[in-house]
């Protein structure tokens, strides 16, 4: 099961807390320990300085005239009760002493080793401890030795202090730690869980908002919270400007629709009208064919709708990128529209092969439908259709020296199903379009990343360019 956002951040908010104790802890610890090995290591430093001195005097007295370690006996002339006295009055918390030589008559590595020492001097601590700066913790690790040659004689003495204020340390630091780590598990948890509940507030706020807004259609309907603030605002604000665009998406396509559906109106219901015309009574055999020439006419202006609205309706993915010669399209753009007008005045201006990358297709009907929206909208005009290389691309310029229209027209051209009064005039009689060639024109500029721009006035002709980049 997939935890909620908030369980998240709340464990994680834990996981970090748990983390940073632990570390801290460690720490402290680490430095705690430290301090007082530290302090022990000192205390028997000290101890050590009083105890050898006085073993050293102690060895140095004459016993029956003999040195007490010179004996056959060894340091079995050292007794446990002087060696008691002297931890006693050098420290009386914890202090133990033994004194270990070479048991007489052994040889090499066979050679065993005799001690003697206090009452209470660890047992678990071995007799061959090598002297050194540093202190040994006895197995148990209640003590804390230090091992000394004494000069001159092949003796060692053994210091022992008290050391379980280290162990006592270390095991109640542990049972701090085993008890406090899973309450500020818990507390680190607890507080998690509410501040992610009032982080999440305004999310919640959000989620509602948009569900609203799906519920109710209204894409327009301001999001709670929207700005610059913070990143919840600022996710507010762009799904606010997500919601907006698919509004103007929607209405783009409704309007659309609607006037595709008109428009696929006209001729469908003028189609049928002239086919039941025809079939209403016998006719001569011209007299069908006419009718079938007109019947074919509004099936072309149909498929030339249809074929529009499907390159309009393109998926920008499926758009090819291949090199694109503009210069044989608009050559054929224009064989095409003296054909479909022997007596249109259309010339070609190239200076040389320009190549874009491109859909060929797409393209070439972006050419055609510039150049028979001129042939069209200026009859008597002449139209000249312009391929030039510019920086950073190409551009293809139908121009033509007809009337023009007026800015607020020309404001309008290019959206879709738009046409002019004096269009729809000329359509009437069989010349006009559908209102789709600009706007497929521009749409296929965005399609390759380019522009399309107009310009006109009355009385100054019409120019339309398209950019295309390189």
């Amino acid at each position: 099961m997939r935890l909620t956002l908030r369980a998240r951040l709340a464990l994680w908010a834990a996981l970090a807390t748990g983390l940073a104790v632990a570390l801290v802890a460690g720490g402290l610890f680490w430095a705690v320990n430290g301090f007082l090995r530290q302090a022990q290591e000192q205390r028997l430093l000290s101890v050590v300085g009083a105890v050898q001195g006085r073993v050293e005097s102690l060895l140095r007295s004459p016993a029956d005239g003999d040195d007490l370690l010179g004996s056959l006996l060894g340091v079995a002339t050292v007794s446990q009760v002087d060696l008691e006295r002297i931890a006693d009055d050098v420290d009386r918390r914890g202090v133990e002493v033994r004194v270990v030589a070479p048991q007489p008559g052994g040889r090499g590595a066979a050679r065993s080793l005799a001690s003697v020492g206090t009452q209470s001097f660890p047992q678990d601590v071995p007799l061959d401890l090598r002297a050194g700066p540093g202190a040994y913790l006895s197995r148990d690790g209640e003590h804390l030795i230090l091992v000394r040659g004494l000069p001159g004689r092949n003796v060692q003495l053994q210091v022992a202090v008290d050391a379980r204020a280290l162990t006592d340390a270390r095991r109640a630091f542990g049972q701090a730690l085993t008890v406090l780590l899973p309450l500020a598990l818990l507390f680190s948890l607890l507080v998690g869980w509410v501040v992610a509940g009032r982080l999440l507030r305004p999310v919640r706020t959000l989620e509602n908002a948009a569900r609203a807004v799906g519920e109710g259609g209204d894409l327009r309907r301001p999001l709670p919270g929207a700005g610059r603030g913070d990143e919840l605002a600022r996710l507010a604000l762009t799904m606010q400007e997500a919601f907006t665009r698919l509004a103007d998406a929607r209405d783009r396509e409704q309007g659309f629709l609607r006037a595709a559906a008109h428009d696929l109106r006209s001729p469908l219901a003028a189609l049928t009208a002239r086919v039941e015309g025809t079939l209403a009574r016998d006719r001569d055999a011209g007299r069908y064919r006419a009718d079938l020439r007109e019947i074919g006419t509004d099936i072309t202006r149909l498929s030339t709708l249809a074929n529009h609205l499907l390159l309009l309706a393109r998926d920008p993915g499926a758009v090819q990128r291949a090199p694109v010669p503009l210069l044989d399209l608009a050559a054929d753009a224009v064989d095409r529209a003296r054909e479909l007008d022997p007596l249109a005045d259309v010339d070609l201006a190239g200076s040389g092969p320009v190549t874009v990358p491109g859909d060929r297709v797409l393209l070439g009907q972006a050419i055609w439908n510039l150049t028979t929206n001129a042939v069209r909208h200026a009859p008597q005009a002449t139209v000249t259709v312009t391929v030039r290389a510019v920086p950073g691309g190409a551009a293809v310029t139908v121009r033509d020296d007809g009337p023009g229209v007026d800015a607020a027209t020309l404001a309008r051209l290019g959206e879709a199903f738009y046409r002019p009064d004096a269009s729809r005039a000329a359509d009437a009689s069989g010349v006009g379009g559908h209102g789709l060639g600009l706007a497929l024109a521009r749409h296929v500029a965005t399609l390759h990343g380019g522009t399309l721009d107009l310009d006109s006035a009355p009385g100054r002709g019409f120019t339309a360019t398209l950019h295309l980049p390189g």
